[in-house]
């Protein structure tokens, strides 16, 4: 049945027009972008295949090439293109609103940017996120990756980065394709070696965030492990 044929009260663009866009699902608001299906299949139904190919993970998803996606069926290189455009167009509107003002009034933008550029890749990155003495991003910059299982991070590389970027504090942040955010042993003596690393030109840890999956990246801070 096509989305036409559903009672107004159903259909995901007059429920978004009248709830809002936290009210829909991941799919409902795929298929609003989407517009049209194919033979057989509703918008939503389309978007409902797209979200499960990819596990329910919207950052695989985002960070999917556009064959990949255009290889779903219904979806071909024109949706594919535009479903890569709107996810780029999140991450640059995201980072400007990082860029514009003190990263720490706008923290769940840090945590979305993170999510949107981390949570889909396939291996291990760590970045960091060099910031001013006001707290305002000068760049994200990825430093390491490596295996499914492991990344080498070096103090010396990470120290040389903070100084080339003249930052006065950082945000660290690396993804765990695994899906897990429970942070390792691992995770938190390599944090604590790059804390008193950076301690050595007055550089500062504000916080450490591993992505996992689609839930909110995890804050060290938060956790007491800083």
């Amino acid at each position: 049945m096509a989305i036409t044929d559903w009672p107004e009260g159903e259909r995901p663009r007059e429920r978004l027009l009248r709830h809002g866009p936290q009210a829909l699902s991941d799919a409902e608001l795929l298929a609003i972008y989407l517009r049209v299906g194919v033979r057989g299949k509703s918008a939503v139904d389309l978007a409902r295949d797209l979200v499960k190919r990819f596990d329910g993970n919207l950052g695989r998803l985002a960070e999917a090439p556009v064959e990949q996606l255009a290889g779903v069926p219904g979806i071909g290189i024109a949706k594919a293109a535009q479903l890569k455009a709107s996810f780029e167009l999140s991450r640059r509107a995201l980072a400007q609103e990082m860029t514009s003002r003190d990263t720490f009034t706008a923290p769940g933008a840090v945590r979305q940017w993170l999510r949107l550029k981390l949570a889909g890749r396939p291996h291990e990155v760590f970045m960091a996120l060099w910031l001013d003495a006001q707290n305002r991003l000068i760049e994200a910059q990825e430093l390491f990756s490596g295996s499914l299982t492991q990344t080498s991070v070096y103090p010396r590389e990470v120290v040389k980065a903070a100084l080339a970027h003249n930052a006065a504090a950082v945000i660290l942040a690396h993804n765990h394709p695994s899906g897990v955010a429970e942070p390792s042993r691992a995770d938190e003596l390599l944090t604590r070696a790059l804390k008193d690393a950076l301690a050595l030109v007055d550089v500062k840890v504000l916080d450490h965030f591993v992505v996992a999956g689609n839930a909110p990246p995890l804050s060290f801070a938060e956790r007491g492990l800083l």
